[in-house]
């Protein structure tokens, strides 16, 4: 699990009283009442999609329609299952939906998650230098060229990999995929941003 932990719980974990007691609501007759869910879980879902999209605008785009997705299938939900779980695989399916939709848009780097792609695990404890600014500034823009050369289901892999943690099996779930095909995913997206980032890694290690 990435340190900055955005994997959903376990899909035996209790679900809140409050997502309850929604849901209830909902189911009868309230539309209003789902407005709770939206607060409690819209900042998670967000965290989700942007990590998928790269960029904050159409991050908020998918969470909507995932909302919206999620509110005409509520009567679906099981309510044995977790909550957030079953949001979540809305988000990413809404996302992928998104990124096969506009993949001709630009995606903007994530600094934050360089030390993630480099093998890191937590951010640097101290102020890099202008050099290693520099470095950083030089790494994410090849990020953001990099990951715009991927295919859609490649970059939704390669984020759900090696940004929120998933499993192979989470993945090809996520993604529709059979386990072959969502490693495939992976390994090709890896093997692309790898040769497309080496030279600058090797720079970073060679401070």
């Amino acid at each position: 699990m990435p340190a900055n932990g955005f994997r959903p719980p376990p899909s035996n974990s209790p679900m809140h009283e409050s997502d309850q007691a929604a849901i209830a609501a909902v189911s009868a007759g309230d539309p209003h009442a789902f407005r709770v869910l939206v607060d409690r879980h819209g900042r998670y879902l967000h965290r989700v999609a942007y990590r998928l999209t790269g960029d904050h605008s159409d991050a908020e785009d998918v969470v909507q329609e995932a909302f919206l997705k999620a509110y005409r299938q509520l009567g679906r939900f099981e309510a044995r299952a977790d909550l957030r779980t079953w949001l979540h695989k809305i988000a990413v399916n809404c996302a992928i939906d998104f990124i096969r939709a506009r993949k001709t848009r630009a995606m903007p780097s994530a600094v934050e998650d360089l030390d993630t792609l480099d093998g890191g695990d937590t951010p640097m404890a101290q102020p890099p230098s202008p050099d290693r600014q520099l470095l950083s500034t030089e790494i994410g823009e090849r990020v953001a060229e990099s990951l715009q050369r991927l295919t859609p289901l490649e970059r939704a892999a390669f984020m759900l990999r090696h940004l929120e943690g998933r499993s192979i099996d989470e993945i090809g779930t996520s993604l529709g995929l059979r386990t072959e095909a969502a490693k495939h995913s992976v390994f090709r997206a890896v093997k692309k941003m790898r040769v497309a980032l080496e030279p600058l890694v090797d720079a970073r290690h060679g401070e």
